[in-house]
């Protein structure tokens, strides 16, 4: 019996190191013993533990599919004391069926895979729920957080904060291990204490002022709030405070929506494509299609009644959207449904999405700067868009720029060309064209601000004629 030690539980690079040598080794799986530290997973091990081997890696080696090491960097942040196990038996297994990935169904894929979801949809939570407090040290002000993971994904995620606030002095604590970012070096530190952290400050306040002033009563579904935003993270986030106070004043207002969204709505629209939308919500949530997952917050998916008659499309998540994951609730989002209401359009009636859920940035120092996504972005989120296309089965389609035309027809599209008359989708459906509402912002000129927004709500008006508003 081998017994291999790794020195970290998220030790990939070892792991790695150690399986290539059993491999070369011809050491099958039911004759390893992984454990990390003192920690075995076999507790009738007999054998005396023993570092990772190194070895020749020319020695019996072949070539494992690139899926297969995104994979496992995944299954090795895992809690599971069996993961390092698991993943030298699959790769056991790939020397003779080198295409066993592809099998969705096999026990072992799927158990790995629902391993690595797990933990990208920890890495989701961490980047959604983490909040800093303001805090005086001797080197001046500096930002720290207090985060309970449920997986090893602290130091994975450090990169992403560093990215992030790279011009900020922070530092995150968590049970397992600290980190700290003094603006220059990334250093690790030994695990802390809920008390280790501080409590309120007056960032706190100001994210209570922005969650109120971004709540919006027909978005709320508590069952579907709680099961992305589960209560174990409220006490770290100041704006939890004010749900119960907000949900408490909703339900009217919530009910005056819904019910005058079914008015204007198509028909009725059974659970079933309900259900399928929010399984295809919480598929997005951990989307890794595209680079841009790295550095945004969130995935910002699409949101509305499913049975919308009219779907509109902009570009991607903002800075304000990226941090609240809803769409257009940021400046453009105030734009939009300023126009709509003067058009005569009711939001709470359509869907609102964009052409790429990940907010695409520049930082400069302690902004995010808009950056336009490239083809190779917009064609890597097609997917999602076509998905939400084929649920909803909107009878008209709008697109707010040329991002979304782009990814709603497969192609360049002129606006200036194309706006003001109706077109047809790829799929049959019936499509519009007209700008962004950013695009309005960002007139230098009041009187042509002006004229361009009377365009652009008689552009709201034409499209929501063809749906028969």
């Amino acid at each position: 019996m081998r017994v291999v030690t790794l020195p970290a539980p998220d030790d990939l690079d070892a792991w790695r190191e150690a399986a290539r040598g059993l491999i070369a080794d011809d050491v099958p799986p039911d004759r390893i013993v992984w454990q990390v530290g003192a920690t075995a997973t076999d507790l009738f091990a007999t054998d005396g533990s023993q570092p990772a081997p190194r070895h020749d890696r020319g020695a019996g080696a072949f070539r494992v599919p690139r899926a297969f090491l995104t994979l496992a960097g995944d299954v090795a942040l895992h809690r599971d004391a069996e993961r390092f196990a698991l993943l030298y038996t699959l790769l056991w297994r790939l020397r003779e069926a080198p295409k066993l990935l592809e099998d969705h169904a096999d026990p072992l894929v799927r158990r790995l895979e629902g391993l690595a979801k797990s933990v990208r949809r920890d890495i989701h939570k961490m980047r959604a729920f983490l909040r800093f407090r303001s805090v005086a040290d001797e080197g001046g002000e500096r930002y720290v957080a207090w985060f309970e993971p449920e997986h090893h994904i602290v130091r994975a995620n450090a990169a992403f904060f560093v990215n992030r606030f790279a011009s900020m002095r922070w530092s995150i604590l968590t049970p397992d291990t600290s980190i700290h970012w003094d603006g220059a070096m990334l250093s690790e530190g030994p695990p802390a204490l809920r008390g280790d952290a501080p409590d309120g400050d007056p960032i706190g306040e100001v994210w209570k002022t922005y969650y109120a002033s971004i709540f919006n009563p027909a978005r709320v579904k508590v069952k579907a709030m709680l099961k992305e935003m589960p209560r174990k993270y409220w006490k770290n986030m100041p704006e939890s405070a004010l749900v119960p106070q907000l949900l408490a004043g909703a339900q009217a207002r919530e009910s005056g929506m819904i019910a005058q969204a079914r008015d204007e709505a198509r028909g009725e629209v059974g659970g079933n494509r309900q259900a399928a939308w929010e399984a295809l919500r919480e598929e997005a949530m951990t989307c890794t299609r595209c680079h841009l997952h790295r550095h945004a917050t969130q995935t910002v998916f699409g949101e509305g009644p499913v049975d919308a008659a009219m779907m509109f499309v902009g570009e991607q998540p903002g800075d304000q959207e990226d941090l609240a994951g809803h769409p257009f609730v940021g400046p453009a989002g105030q734009m939009f449904d300023r126009a709509l209401a003067d058009a005569g359009v009711p939001r709470a009636a359509t869907y609102v999405t964009n052409a790429v859920k990940h907010f695409k940035f520049e930082p400069r120092g302690r902004r995010r700067i808009h950056a336009k996504p490239d083809a190779g972005e917009i064609e890597a989120c097609r997917w999602w868009i076509e998905q939400e296309q084929m649920l909803l089965r909107p009878k008209v389609t709008v697109a707010l720029g040329a991002t979304a035309a782009r990814s709603l027809f497969g192609k360049v599209m002129t606006i200036g060309r194309e706006r003001g008359r109706a077109l047809r989708l790829p799929d049959g459906g019936e499509a519009w064209i007209t700008v962004h509402p950013s695009y309005l912002l960002r007139l230098p000129d009041e009187a042509a601000r002006q004229s361009e927004y009377a365009r652009f709500v008689d552009d709201l008006k034409l499209a929501y004629a063809a749906v028969g508003g």
